[in-house]
């Protein structure tokens, strides 16, 4: 007991690091320290993390419940959606926690599937009303299992019907390959000799993947592919240029994206869950100077 729950305290301790870094790097096109956006600041992300952490890691809570209750606490705090993508992607993490005897990656995502193979159909409830209640900027909608009616399957099933056009709700149906496998992998092979440098490769890493699913809703699929273009030419960029001019060329393009309402929230969803994994998983990549 004290072993799981020493990695409990860890893990929230590896979440609150993974929000921190997600707003301590100036990700182009998503609010951070540096670059207010969207018309939301910096510090709204970091409350939001710090409120949504009890409610994740709850042992014992259902996957639906912490999604449900992160997000009711996030609102209070915040007044606006500004997590319910790492919410929805955390909360299966968390759960999972709680199943592994033996902390590992293989271990850790052997116990998510077992908790996605568990969820049901109050998981789905609870999902629905939290999604509706954080209100997500181009949600849209779908013709089966629209949040905006009561689902009727469980709430893996529900996500691995939006799957094909969503990333998040692809990790409920592949077993969080994209984070265990693209996220971890960007996280453990980055050179960068600063956290927030490994951040942005992770997040750069996700974006030039494949196209961002926020864009992709709100904008349509030529732009989404288009910054799924550029992002995988400035990565490249980024990693041969000096760090000043690195630095210059970001901001630069951080500035165009917001200019144009663009905001890749998925992959900074994405890069938050991977720093979490990793940071949990390979505490000593983390531990350099954040800036």
């Amino acid at each position: 007991m004290q072993a799981a729950d020493a990695l409990l305290t860890r893990a929230r301790d590896a979440f609150l690091l993974a929000c921190r870094l997600d707003v301590e790097t100036a990700k182009p096109g998503n609010v951070s320290v540096a670059s207010a956006g969207h018309g939301m600041q910096a510090a709204q992300f970091i409350d939001s993390a710090q409120a949504a952490a009890p409610a994740l890691f709850a042992r014992g809570a259902s996957v639906g419940a912490r999604i449900l209750d992160a997000v009711t606490l996030t609102r209070q705090i915040a007044g606006c959606n500004t997590n319910l993508g790492i919410v929805l992607l955390v909360a299966p993490l968390a759960a999972a926690l709680e199943r592994t005897a033996t902390f590992d990656a293989a271990h850790w995502r052997a116990s998510v599937d077992q908790v996605l193979s568990t969820l049901d159909l109050d998981d789905a409830r609870a999902a629905y009303r939290a999604i509706a209640l954080a209100n997500p900027g181009g949600l849209g909608d779908a013709p089966e299992q629209t949040v905006h009616a009561p689902p009727t399957v469980d709430l893996r099933a529900a996500m691995s019907l939006a799957a094909g056009r969503d990333s998040i709700a692809r990790q409920y149906a592949n077993g969080f390959a994209d984070i265990f496998g693209t996220g971890l992998d960007a996280y453990a092979r980055s050179s960068s000799t600063t956290a927030t440098a490994l951040a942005l490769d992770v997040y750069l890493t996700f974006l030039g993947t494949w196209p961002d699913s926020h864009i992709l809703r709100k904008h349509g699929a030529a732009l989404a592919q288009s910054v799924t273009r550029e992002a995988r030419e400035r990565h490249a960029q980024a990693r041969i240029a000096e760090p000043a001019a690195r630095a210059a060329q970001l901001a630069a393009w951080d500035a165009e994206l917001k200019a144009r309402g663009v905001n890749p929230g998925t992959s900074a969803d994405l890069t938050v869950a991977a720093l979490f994994a990793g940071a949990l998983l390979d505490p000593q990549r983390l531990s350099m100077t954040p800036v």
